[in-house]
């Protein structure tokens, strides 16, 4: 990581040019997507969602981030084949790897089983009808809504893939350890921009993450950058406590916003600027030397829920429009969404 002290160089300023160039063409064509897309064929599909999401957070409120993290996942793995397609739900069988035991995906992604039983009571009330991918986009805005969130209206008719991107994934969903150019590139090349970048991190308000994607900050410069908040050292403690540096405790998991982790707030902002966010990805949005425009959104969501929540729903539907046109040609609505049609 740079020092704090460095400047951009001409060619970092170049290079961040050409990628907000080419940012501009990348998935330019909108998908033939409508909020009212069930509205004969399947009236009942989105109160279906809506109640069985209920039922998911009221036994458990860590299901909504599970959920909205299955939805971004899905939709980041992405090139001229993919998209928010559903693929993310499929399970490997013979000639399909699935995107499921990538192992940035291996011990990060649950809630197969509640999206399964979504599916399970639409196929009941409208066989054949309602796509897994269309599923887990509702199942997220439901999601979020659920734990405070802000509501959207959701674009609908995705269709569902017949392939999955196992090779794509490290490639192309961010990393813990990533820098902020990391970062921003792997957004720009979802046609989604730098604002995207910084509202849509602000999930991570209801996330978990596992020691070992946090391990290298808090034993790294975490207190380089909360040296002026005094609670810092008590919380870097116990983050120590269960995830030594030596190894063990990977599994071992904490909030990434401590304050607040079942509610879906602007408080993940003010963590950042207090120099405490959990994953170095998230603290480069405020601390790396690059981030100017980063910095100025981070300052602005934690001082402006609003202006957040509203750029949040924005970024969701932005992101939820990836889609793979290929699907409204060769995809399928899947009668199970952990297993093409047969």
């Amino acid at each position: 990581m740079a020092p704090f002290n460095a400047r951009p160089t001409s060619s970092f300023r170049l290079v961040f040019f050409v990628f907000s160039i080419l940012s501009v063409g990348l998935h330019a064509i909108d998908p033939p997507l409508t909020v009212d897309y069930y509205a004969s064929t399947c009236p009942a599909a989105l109160e279906i969602v809506r109640k069985e999401m209920e039922c998911a957070v009221m036994s458990n409120p860590r299901n909504a981030a599970l959920i909205l993290r299955l939805h971004f996942h899905d939709c980041f793995v992405q090139d001229s084949e993919k998209g928010c397609d559903g693929s993310v739900l499929l399970d490997d069988v013979y000639g399909l790897q699935g995107e499921k035991t990538a192992s940035i995906n291996f011990h990060a992604l649950k809630g197969f089983k509640i999206i399964d039983g979504i599916k399970n009571k639409i196929e009941s009330e409208c066989p054949g009808t309602v796509s897994c991918a269309d599923i887990l986009t509702l199942a997220a805005r439901d999601a979020v809504v659920l734990v405070g969130g802000p509501f959207w209206e959701v674009p609908l008719g995705r269709n569902d893939s017949k392939t999955a991107g196992y090779a794509l994934v490290g490639a192309n969903l961010p990393g813990s350890d990533d820098g902020l150019l990391s970062i921003i590139s792997k957004f720009l090349f979802q046609g989604l921009s730098v604002t995207d970048v910084v509202a849509l991190s602000g999930a991570h308000t209801i996330g978990m993450a596992r020691c070992v994607n946090y391990r290298a900050r808090i034993y790294g410069d975490f207190e380089t950058t909360a040296q002026l908040d005094p609670s810092a050292g008590s919380y870097v403690s116990n983050l120590r406590s269960t995830c030594p540096a030596a190894g063990g405790g990977e599994d071992n998991e904490s909030p990434m916003d401590y304050v607040t982790p079942n509610l879906f707030d602007n408080t993940f902002y003010h963590i950042l600027l207090n120099g405490e966010g959990l994953l170095d990805s998230d603290q480069e949005l405020y601390s790396s030397v690059f981030g100017v425009e980063t910095k100025k959104l981070v300052q602005l969501y934690a001082e402006n829920p609003v202006a957040f929540f509203e750029q949040f729903s924005k970024s969701m539907v932005k992101m939820g429009n990836i889609t793979n046109p290929d699907t409204y040609v060769d995809g399928e609505v899947r009668k199970n969404c952990r297993f093409v049609n047969t």
